[in-house]
Order: structure tokens, then sequence, then C-alpha cells
């Protein structure tokens, strides 16, 4: 888990964002206990005793900081939102430069405003942080067997284009600012 988390943020940071999320509701699920999610989660792993040892740790430094930052109920944790605030604010950029991007943004726009609109009181932070919500509300609804009405799949679909473009742009700007 640990290993899956450290390739997703290295190779596409709005999947490592989601599953961050998953991490975090999953810690919610067992209530924190880390006896528990090593038996019926870590222990079922196909990963050797040592990196289960790891896991267990990873999961233990990751509720610390859940904990610490009074998140046991909702939330994200700090490290995790530090991306999704990138990611906001590289969307801003585009928008404001990039033909493409804002063509994918256009698409997105009517369906962005519907979820905005059905919110009510709950409207997150930024756009970027309602595509990921929407993205990973849809996920969950997959797991847990709902039917997921066709109007959000439309919407998550592209959602994930421009989840898929920002990924795109994040990475090519580190590499810039790499070679720089």
């Amino acid at each position: 888990m640990k290993a899956v988390a450290d390739r997703k943020r290295k190779q596409n940071i709005a999947e490592y964002i989601i599953y961050m999320y998953q991490m975090e509701d999953l810690l919610r699920a067992y209530q924190f206990n880390l006896e528990d999610i090593g038996q019926y989660v870590v222990s079922h792993y196909p990963i050797s005793a040592k990196e289960k040892q790891e896991t267990i740790s990873w999961f233990q430094d990751l509720s610390d900081k859940m904990i610490a930052q009074h998140l046991e109920k909702g939330g994200h944790i700090q490290e995790t939102q530090f991306f999704v605030d990138a990611l906001a604010r590289l969307h801003w950029e585009l928008l404001k430069k990039d033909k493409s991007y804002f063509e994918i943004y256009q698409e997105a726009k009517p369906h962005l405003i519907q979820l905005i609109m059905e919110a009510k009181n709950e409207i997150p932070t930024n756009e970027v942080q309602l595509f990921l919500n929407a993205v990973y509300g849809r996920l969950l609804a997959r797991l847990h067997g709902r039917e997921i009405p066709q109007e959000i799949l439309d919407a998550t679909e592209v959602f994930g284009s421009v989840l898929s473009y920002l990924n795109f742009a994040y990475f090519d700007e580190l590499k810039d600012s790499a070679s720089s």
C-alpha cells in the first residue's frame, strides 16, 4: 500500500490524491486500529513480511498525522491537500494560457456548475477539489455496488479528462523546474 502510494505519487498525482483519500477512509473505517488493519488488510497483501511491517509503519504515520490534524471524522491531511492546492494553482494558470486545457475545461464547466448548485453549503474550496471529490465519490459508489446516475458518470468522465491534463502539466512543470 505504501509502495502503491509512492508509485502513484511519482506517476499520477490525481490518482495519488484519491488513493490517499481511500487510505484515510480505511483508517477511519477501522477506527485507527492498526492491529485490525494489519490483520484484515495488510496481511492479505502479496508482499514480503518486511514490506508488511513497513506498510503498518506507514499506516501508523498516516494515523498520527490525521489525529494530530483532528481528521478522525473527515477531511484530508495537509500533505495531500498541498498537492490539491498545487493542481488548483496550475488549473488557474492553464485556463489563462492553454487553449487545449480551456477547451477541456469548457466541457466540464456545465457539470461543475450543476454539482456546485446541488452541493448547497458544502462547496469545495476550489474546482480541482470538486473534480477529485466527484471522481472519488464515483469510485466509492462503485465499490459499494450503488447505481451511479448517468449525469454523474458523464460528469466524472469529463472531470477525469481535466485531471488527466492537469497531471500531465503537473509533471511537465516539475520536469521543467528540475532542469532549470
